[in-house]
């Protein structure tokens, strides 16, 4: 293997681990979360992963439109997270 094909592959492991330490996290955190954020955050949740799966769309993209669709509901929960809500 290269040194770009050994970094890429510890990238790829380093990504899998992440992600499951976010679903632990998440884990935890759902049953103190609002019905509000829950619904908000499923929203920017299922935008992602829709945008994700489609695999000819580039992460960039993927990305860019996550943050357009998304920037409502963000706005939502700082302000309610502002409000002391």
């Amino acid at each position: 293997m290269t040194d770009r094909e050994l970094i890429s592959h510890d990238l790829e492991q380093q990504i899998l681990a992440a992600q499951k330490r976010f679903q632990q996290a998440m884990r935890k955190r759902l049953a103190r979360m609002s019905v509000a954020s829950k619904e908000r955050y499923f929203a920017v949740l299922c935008a992602l992963v829709a945008k994700l799966e489609d695999l000819n769309k580039p992460l960039r993209e993927v990305l860019r439109e996550v943050v357009i669709e998304s920037a409502p509901y963000i706005a939502q929960e700082l302000s309610e997270d502002n409000n002391g809500a």
